[in-house]
């Protein structure tokens, strides 16, 4: 499509501004659903922009606009959605610059700052280039991408995927483990689904030198702990992917004492729908199956999280071709599947698209420490990258017949 200023030009002429609207998240981070003042930053934005009907208060604290092309062509009745999460962790930052969060406890250790920030420097060149694409460009805020249940599900819920009617979905992450001019992009699974587990034991206690009077629920969980393992090295295809994992077990307070009840849990990771299925149904058998053998009551609960994120293979090799044309081919890579959840499958699941990763590290610059870690920053050339592969990708989208 052709343009009177080249795409990149103009990012870079914006790229302070994206920088600064960065900065200024990046100072003032909000937890899930707490994204009140990013939210109404967000908003203000579009409002300046020219962004057509902005809509605030979905699931809390999400915000929506449209951006419309006046052009004629064949995308003149397509719907595409691009989003950003915009919530921040419950980590105290331990950076030393100037844009430091403000917010004792809370900082973006994560690149949602980033995300927010690209996701309006998207707005500003697609508002500034109506003339050259037909279409609609649905802009989509969301709160809470770390703090389960997300919040996506809840956007999808009250309807952001209608009114309307969305047709493609898009969606990035910044990724610090991969080198700043990189972009990471795959077909099919590329992030898996995050569910858990809890469960109680409960024993008969006693004391710690007559354990044959007793139904020992620490050495009974860690019969369940240890068993657990075999769900994926004895009952998981090797070809498959799976990963269980206890990440907690509390029991007793005394040297001396056997206790009545102990309690252990964690995460499973899985891609595919049936092996998903059948994690949930066997950790409750097994764990309830061993307690019944050695005596002990046991309660175990499985909880879904998010599904696994999908990508469309023709959608993934639409960013792929984007992605090149602003990185070069030399530079866009394969997504290897990563056992790490994002709820922007709900999205996925709902149409076709993309979730691509944006390379953010740079040695040199001593930009190296990983996602949710207190001294996370990231290069913010990767910002442009960010906003001209996502304005690629709409364009190609729209101009699709």
């Amino acid at each position: 499509m052709a343009t009177a200023t080249p795409l990149t030009a103009e990012i870079d002429e914006i790229l302070p501004g994206v920088i600064a609207d960065r900065r200024h998240l990046h100072e003032h981070p909000e937890l899930g659903f707490q994204e009140f003042e990013t939210a109404k930053f967000v908003a203000e934005r579009l409002a300046a922009l020219g962004v057509e009907d902005i809509r605030t208060g979905i699931n809390k604290t999400g915000v929506t606009g449209l951006v419309r092309g006046t052009a004629e062509g064949p995308g003149k009745d397509k719907v595409v959605l691009l989003r950003a999460d915009m919530d921040a962790l419950p980590i105290q930052e331990e950076n030393d610059v100037e844009y430091k969060s403000q917010n004792d406890g809370v900082m973006h250790a994560c690149g949602h700052d980033a995300h927010t920030a690209i996701l309006l420097g998207v707005a500003r060149v697609l508002t500034s280039r109506r003339d050259q694409f037909a279409g609609t460009v649905k802009l989509l805020f969301q709160p809470s991408e770390e703090l389960f249940p997300g919040g996506a599900k809840g956007m999808v819920d009250e309807g952001v995927l209608e009114d309307p009617y969305v047709d493609a979905v898009f969606g990035l992450h910044m990724a610090q483990a991969t080198p700043l001019g990189k972009i990471l992009i795959s077909g099919g699974p590329v992030m898996a689904a995050p569910d858990s587990f809890n469960i109680t034991i409960n024993g008969k206690g006693g004391h710690g030198a007559y354990p044959h009077t007793t139904v020992d629920p620490v050495v009974i969980g860690s019969e369940i702990v240890l068993a657990l393992q075999t769900l994926v090295s004895r009952e998981t295809d090797p070809m498959d992917n799976a990963v269980v994992s206890t990440t907690f077990f509390r029991s007793g307070d005394a040297f001396n004492v056997i206790p009545d009840v102990a309690e252990l849990g964690g995460t499973v990771r899985t891609f595919k729908t049936e092996t998903r299925e059948y994690m949930a149904k066997r950790i409750p058998e097994l764990a309830e199956g061993i307690g019944a053998a050695l005596g002990a009551k046991v309660d175990a609960k499985f909880t879904y999280g998010y599904p696994a994120t999908v990508n469309d293979h023709a959608q993934a090799e639409r960013v792929r071709v984007a992605a090149a044309k602003i990185v070069g081919e030399e530079n866009v890579l394969p997504s290897t599947p990563v056992m790490g959840g994002e709820d922007f499958s709900y999205f996925l699941e709902q149409r076709p698209g993309a979730y691509f990763f944006v390379g953010t590290r740079n040695e040199e610059k001593g930009l190296i420490w990983g996602h949710h870690h207190p001294k996370f920053d990231i290069d913010e050339e990767s910002l442009g990258i960010g906003i001209a592969v996502t304005v690629e990708t709409v364009f190609s989208y729209l101009g699709d017949e």
